[in-house]
């Protein structure tokens, strides 16, 4: 399992950059607009600190696969949820934010759930699980209804900026977990079966959900405060993923009443943390846009 956790550590790192990069370039673009998505998607491709941030994101992506390879999903995420503490410091120290108490409260509380998941791990975390099929249909189906519907609510209700921003971060890390999921579907069906595996329905809905949390993503971090988004982006994939590692691949808690305690209690800091995160005060004068469906 250490070589997955390696490769997680690498993506967490390689994500939260990424989401920093494209914060800068999201909100210096147009604004997103639902009803022209791809004249949207040029806006902020346009703008290089968003496409770097974007290059760097399919470097991670490419580590985020080669972890969900090699260990359980739960585990994969609960260490991709640490990647706040590379926001924390790479923001403070590079992107003209500045963390307050709280912030830091969060780093320190993420951090030592990460280590409390590092002395509980064990050999009995396999690369290989078996799943089930109806468990993958119905929560697939459900987190992915429930980002969409984050989405629509985000649209048509009366919400102020920040609110608006901060419900499009946690729909596109609902949108993310399902992406997740399905990756870890395809890593394990690709190891049993070949690349014709690839060939999939799950294939479509990674990417589906994939372009719908791009999206999302970019509209939230041009209306709220980009940590404060990125925050909630992390949290709601976790919780979307972890709940999909366990209840479709099977990922164990832990091995004996001590170890499930102490990897509840794990988890539990580490989402803790990363409630903490959001609402950090930007030092720069960077614009914000704000969106419009239209």
């Amino acid at each position: 399992m250490l070589p997955g956790l390696m490769l997680a550590v690498g993506s967490a790192l390689g994500t939260s950059l990424a989401f920093l990069f494209k914060q800068r370039g999201a909100v210096l673009a147009p604004p997103v607009r639902a009803r022209h998505p791809l004249r949207s998607a040029a806006g902020l491709f346009r703008s290089r600190w968003f496409s770097l941030g974007w290059g760097v994101a399919v470097v991670a992506w490419g580590l985020h696969v080669g972890a969900l390879a090699l260990a359980p999903l739960s585990v994969v995420q609960a260490v991709l949820s640490g990647g706040l503490v590379f926001v924390a410091v790479l923001a403070e120290r590079y992107f003209g934010f500045r963390l307050g108490r709280r912030q830091w409260t969060g780093v320190i509380v993420t951090a030592a759930g990460l280590a409390l998941i590092a002395v509980t791990g064990g050999s009995h975390t396999s690369a290989v699980r078996h799943y089930s099929v109806a468990a993958l249909i119905a929560v697939e189906c459900g987190v992915l209804a429930l980002g969409a519907a984050l989405i629509r609510v985000s649209m048509r209700a009366r919400f102020g900026p920040v609110a608006e921003g901060l419900l499009l971060g946690v729909a596109a890390g609902v949108l993310f977990g399902v992406s997740d999921i399905a990756l870890k579907y395809l890593a394990e069906a690709l190891h049993r079966g070949g690349l014709d595996s690839l060939i999939s329905e799950w294939t479509l809905t990674a990417l589906a959900a994939s372009v719908l949390a791009f999206y999302a993503s970019a509209r939230g971090l041009q209306l709220a405060p980009g940590v404060a988004v990125i925050a909630f982006t992390s949290v709601a994939a976790n919780l979307a993923a972890i709940m999909g590692g366990i209840l479709v691949f099977r990922d164990p808690i832990g091995i004996g009443a001590l170890a499930i305690v102490a990897r509840v209690i794990a988890f539990g800091l580490v989402i803790t943390g990363a409630a903490f995160m959001p609402a950090p005060v930007r030092a720069g004068g960077t614009p914000k846009h704000r969106l419009s469906p239209s």
